[in-house]
């Protein structure tokens, strides 16, 4: 025989009438489908005074602290909202998971199972880096599981207190594939005045996704066919983030930066490879820097999308896509501690 134990995470609401339990925090998008968020939600009808308990699940891009928050006014814009009543049952048949039927013991007989599934469009839980002097809550996109007390689910005129709502943040996140591609190639041939012949620049990666931490291995070949003597080779990882709210907005952020003091002189070629590591740990205080959704005050990774560059001359230079992930964790992405009896 053997036993699965997991963590729940439980959340009280201050009056203590309502309280949820979740057994995971982290729900993996799969590119064609996500993980169902699936959770249980303790409810005391003693004094909820003819008012009714509903769950919500919401995708938000938060782009303000709360210490901005003022007259009223909130950073925060929910890209996706859904939400379902739990108390009083509506009657609708409902599939528990094995993660429910496990929470329902914790809860009791008081407890009530609810299910949100999220569409494959919504982006993942990502922050953006605060600097050394900020304080509050991160930009960035969070997903936040919310039970609350209610006449109606959602009536803008309805004034909820605090008491009344319980929530729990959770994490969409994503694992590199199994299977990786040949990483990306290019090149550029330079004619510069006063030289009749050019520069050639040609580098590739080996491949296309590279885990957090990971050295990438950048294969260079230059053959310089000019009078100038190449003196030095820098290579250079920017990271690029898309932000999309009322406008499209791109942000490039330096990485990590190298230079290699190989020299290349007129009529010569070089072929080599060159090695560079980007770092959260080396890119602490920078502000705006795009990370992996964190809960608390866990350790996170760079998110995803970066280019590497490199330089030979000022305007001879090769850009290069990749992207950094974490790998799948063997077997399921949930994370059980078996006891074998």
């Amino acid at each position: 025989f053997f036993f699965a134990l997991f963590r729940v995470f439980k959340k009280t609401s201050g009056n203590g009438n309502i309280a949820l339990y979740l057994g995971r925090r982290d729900f993996v998008d799969h590119l064609d489908s996500v993980d169902v968020v699936d959770g249980v939600i303790k409810v005391d009808p003693s004094d909820l005074n003819g008012r009714k308990v509903f769950v919500y699940l919401a995708c938000a891009f938060r782009y303000g602290s709360d210490e901005l928050d003022v007259i009223g006014l909130s950073f925060r814009r929910d890209i996706w909202v859904q939400r379902v009543q739990v108390y009083p049952p509506t009657g609708e048949s409902i599939n528990k998971t094995p993660m429910q039927e496990s929470l329902l013991k914790k809860a009791g007989e008081q407890g009530y199972p609810f299910s949100f599934q999220m569409p494959t469009n919504l982006p993942c839980s990502v922050s953006l880096q605060p600097g050394p002097n900020d304080a509050g809550k991160a930009c960035g996109v969070d997903f936040e599981v919310k039970g609350y007390i209610a006449n109606e689910a959602d009536n803008a005129d309805e004034v909820i207190e605090k008491k009344d709502t319980c929530r729990l943040m959770i994490r969409k996140i994503q694992f590199a594939p199994a299977n990786n591609k040949a990483g990306p190639k290019a090149d550029i041939t330079k004619q510069f005045m006063m030289s009749d012949k050019p520069v050639h620049l040609e580098a590739s990666l080996e491949k296309e996704i590279y885990y957090h931490g990971e050295t990438i291995t950048v294969k260079v070949k230059i053959n310089n066919e000019t009078t100038k003597v190449v003196k030095k080779i820098k290579v250079s990882v920017e990271q690029l983030t898309n932000v999309v709210l009322y406008s499209s907005d791109t942000y490039v952020k330096a990485v990590c930066s190298e230079e290699f003091g190989e020299t290349v002189n007129a009529s010569s070629t070089l072929e080599k490879s060159f090695q560079i590591t980007p770092l959260l740990a080396n890119n602490k205080e920078k502000r705006g820097l795009s990370v992996d959704g964190r809960l608390k005050d866990e350790d996170t990774h760079l998110f995803l999308v970066i280019k590497t560059f490199i330089f030979i001359f000022s305007d001879v230079t090769v850009e290069l896509p990749l992207t950094l992930m974490s790998p799948k964790p063997a077997g399921e992405c949930r994370v059980y501690n078996i006891i074998i009896i």
